[in-house]
């Protein structure tokens, strides 16, 4: 069961920062409006922004965003790898609050 215990540690690394990023842009995560918002940038703005970040490097608030973006897709990732080998990846309060919003984007996205 070894992979159990990789997937919980990936989850709470991801989690962490996370948690880190959220407090650098000043998140609320239990606030569905701005998680929501966050989460469809990740998804749709992603690209234009790693490019204004890369241009900007002291803007640190557009890297730290950037960056949520990031463990936005390493997040997807993890819960599909470990679904893929019958393990329930999620972490906490905020790592369920982005991955909804992330889910619910994505789900929007596809359909328009």
């Amino acid at each position: 069961m070894a992979g159990i215990e990789h997937y919980a540690q990936d989850v709470a690394e991801i989690e962490t920062e996370l948690v880190r990023k959220g407090i650098a842009l000043g998140l609320d995560w239990s606030d569905e409006t701005e998680v929501r918002a966050l989460a469809h940038a990740a998804i749709n703005n992603h690209e234009r922004d790693v490019e204004q970040a890369a241009a900007s490097p002291g803007d640190y608030q557009l890297m730290a965003k950037v960056e949520l973006y990031g463990l936005a897709a390493v997040m997807l990732k993890t819960m599909q790898k470990s679904a893929d080998v019958g393990i329930l990846s999620h972490g906490g309060p905020v790592w369920k609050a982005f991955a909804k919003a992330l889910w619910t984007e994505a789900g929007l996205s596809q359909q328009g």
